[in-house]
């Protein structure tokens, strides 16, 4: 039932604006940021991290260059912040499966298998953390060399486990395994080929246990089944705005959620509660958003005097959901590699 004249204007004289549905400024930053770094993978994904410019950059996220300046420092800030969220995205998925097992042996299969899941699903950003970092100076290669780090560490463990019959592994025995394995990886990125990398589960655990456990569990891990992983069918509310020729600013999100909350409003109602001075402004963005089939003016409009009374298109209904989604789900922490 859309909101009367009435309602709204009580709930701006009681202070509600910007209402208990208003979407923070913050969060809408959020979405630009976010945007910024999918484009950030995709564009070096194509034309590799040092061609990646801000021009390019900012013409896939569909942003203003103010606006990347407003959240990054330059383009290698850009992609350091890029190689963060691959990297706790991937700690997401790979944690869990580490940690869920009790052996060593499991415990690696796990978490291997997890990243390999990882790089099918999120290719650019698998590219960007194995391939592109190589060549994107010495600030991304120091944080790679942490990440290494950290599982050298988690594959060097398998000393606890070793049987007596094995001998003492190499002390580079786990910085050999992981760079094999990185070794493959990038390989297969950069070749683009369309086998599966869960296919190389086994041969790469066999390698990664050899010197561990010895060349028994080596063979038996060679030939071990690979799970049955169901894919993720990825569909946004990744990129709710995706495929529109607009940029997200604070005010386009704001005026989606206040039709969203209030179907019926007029120019004026809109300007109000999305806290827009300019009602000049507002007509245009009205205008721009109706011309993309966001919105759709169901007033008798201006020919008879009448205040429109703008709601929601199915597509404006499924953005502004979308927005809603990405934001709560942005809310929660990721996963860190610790």
């Amino acid at each position: 039932m859309p909101v009367s004249s009435r309602q709204r204007k009580v709930g701006a004289r009681d202070g509600a604006r910007p209402g208990p549905d208003a979407l923070p400024r913050a969060h809408v930053t959020e979405i630009q940021r976010v945007r910024i770094l999918t484009a950030m993978a995709e564009v070096a994904a194509e034309r590799g991290a040092g061609a990646a410019s801000v021009a390019h950059i900012v013409a896939r996220a569909g942003v203003s260059r103010r606006t990347f300046y407003d959240l990054f420092e330059d383009r290698e800030d850009c992609f350091l912040a890029t190689f963060d969220e691959a990297v706790a995205q991937a700690a997401g998925k790979v944690l869990p499966a580490y940690e869920g097992q009790l052996r060593w042996r499991e415990r690696i299969r796990g978490a291997l298998l997890a990243l390999l899941v990882f790089c099918e699903e999120e290719p650019a950003l698998a590219r960007l953390c194995v391939v592109e970092a190589l060549a994107a100076g010495p600030r991304a290669l120091e944080r790679r060399a942490q990440v290494l780090d950290r599982l050298v560490w988690a594959v060097d463990q398998g000393r606890a486990e070793r049987p007596a019959r094995v001998p003492e592994p190499p002390p580079l025995a786990a910085e050999g395994a992981v760079g094999a394995v990185l070794s493959v990886v990038h390989r297969r990125l950069v070749g683009g080929g369309v086998e599966p990398l869960m296919g190389l589960l086994g041969e790469l655990m066999s390698a990664i246990v050899l010197p561990y456990l010895g060349v028994s569990a080596a063979q038996k891990e060679l030939h071990r089944p690979t799970p049955q992983i169901k894919k993720i069918n990825k569909s946004p509310p990744g990129d709710p705005l995706d495929g529109l020729d607009m940029r997200i600013t604070y005010r386009t999100v704001r005026v989606l959620i206040v039709i969203g909350s209030g179907p019926g409003a007029s120019n004026r109602e809109i300007a109000t509660e999305a806290g827009i001075a300019d009602q000049g402004q507002v007509s245009k963005l009205l205008t721009r958003l109706e011309s993309l089939g966001l919105v759709r003016n169901d007033g008798v409009g201006h020919a008879k005097g009448a205040p429109n009374a703008w709601v929601l298109t199915p597509r404006g209904l499924e953005v502004e959901r979308a927005i809603r989604v990405q934001t709560a789900s942005r809310a929660q922490p990721a996963s860190p590699l610790s």
